[in-house]
């Protein structure tokens, strides 16, 4: 199995907003960029996937040692860094709830269904989630019904659950195909990347794919009032 290692991680030159995902044959290896501390510190959290022993490894073993092969990872390019808290690691896996509803209880984001970190694709599920189960709710008190209903909140169940677990299967998928290094699916993996680069309209699915713009929409993320 595979574990996510997470940290913040301090750093001499300015990110610039910029967030970067590496696939490395363990494991994806991404950084996001955060506001500087208050005392102007440069920041960026970590989101490194390593096999499970190894990630259990490294944030039990030597914080220099830790440093050392988080800096193969992170590179130079912002400058020197160092670790600014406790990196922890956690286990990785597909998860989805048997049920998203319940009389009077509706699951979303995390407390719903969990995927791999790839492309920040489980925050945007939580964002679908949210929008979605707020446009059912508003629409049936605009009808005048129990918006706690089990057949209210079935509605935001049917919209959303295939979605997730859509989502979750692509990403797994996705994960399974790029966490290696074997050959011939090194070449497949290159191959298919070369023909999304020149062929645009792939390329623009694959984006709004990326951005949680797929399928059916809630209106809050196109902007709509509901």
């Amino acid at each position: 199995g595979q574990s996510g290692i997470v940290c913040t991680v301090a750093h001499e030159r300015p990110h610039s907003g910029r967030a970067e995902e590496h696939f490395l044959p363990a494991g994806p290896f991404a950084t996001l960029p955060l506001k500087p501390d208050k005392d102007g510190t440069n920041r960026s959290s970590i989101v490194w996937v390593e096999r499970s022993g190894d990630a259990e490894k490294l944030v039990a073993g030597d914080d220099l040692v830790f440093e050392h092969e988080l800096e193969q990872r992170f590179g130079l390019k912002l400058g020197e860094i160092h670790v600014a808290d406790k990196p922890r690691a956690w286990p990785l896996g597909l998860t989805l709830a048997r049920a998203f509803v319940a009389p009077r209880i509706a699951l979303a984001g995390d407390a719903a269904h969990g995927i791999h970190p790839i492309a920040g694709q489980g925050l945007n599920l939580g964002f679908k989630d949210v929008a979605a189960l707020a446009e059912v709710v508003v629409e049936a008190d605009r009808l005048g019904q129990d918006i706690g209903a089990l057949d209210v909140l079935e509605r935001y169940q049917q919209w959303r659950r295939f979605d997730t677990l859509q989502m979750g299967i692509t990403t797994d998928v996705l994960n399974r195909l790029f966490s290696n290094d074997i050959g011939p699916l090194r070449a497949v993996r290159d191959v298919g990347l070369g023909l999304v680069e020149r062929m645009p309209r792939l390329k623009d699915f694959f984006i709004r794919q990326a951005s949680g713009l797929s399928g059916d929409t809630p209106k809050l993320l196109k902007g709509e009032a509901i």
